[in-house]
């Protein structure tokens, strides 16, 4: 069965994208989560009106985010936290961590926007990257000092 993707689906296609597809996988998942149509010239058009729509949203949104990332300024929290003689932590500082930190300093953050390829296991003074949007991202040192 042929389907127009509605939004990006992991591992089948781009939003967009007209996709062949197992008749059970789009009548029982992709059409009921409105993350795909049944593919024809009228719901072509009105997919294609739909990502135009999106397209400005994202736009709007970027546009948000980068006045955001304008007026924030210099980001920076301290964590305290319990170490060895080694500067080794004990336990680890992690995404929720400096959320946490950031809010006590009056900067709102999900977690999920907090960029760590791995937790905080040192003391230290870390440069960890925050993304506002997908193209817009700030740094924030994050000062991990022994409590």
């Amino acid at each position: 069965m042929d389907v127009i993707l509605m939004t990006s689906v992991d591992n089948l296609g781009e939003m967009g994208e007209t996709v062949s597809v197992k008749r059970g996988f789009a009548r029982n998942f992709l059409i009921p989560q409105g993350k795909a149509v049944e593919a024809s010239e009228g719901n072509a058009k009105m997919v294609l009106e739909h990502m135009k729509l999106e397209t400005k949203r994202d736009d709007l949104r970027k546009a948000s985010a980068e006045e955001l990332a304008k007026t924030m300024g210099e980001l920076s929290c301290t964590i305290s936290v319990q170490a060895d003689e080694e500067e080794k932590l004990f336990g680890s500082v992690g995404q929720r961590d400096i959320a946490e930190a950031l809010k006590a300093e009056n900067n709102e953050f999900d977690h999920k926007q907090i960029v760590l390829e791995e937790p905080i296991k040192q003391l230290g003074v870390y440069s960890v990257p925050i993304k506002l949007h997908a193209e817009v991202e700030v740094v924030a040192k994050v000062w991990v000092v022994k409590a």
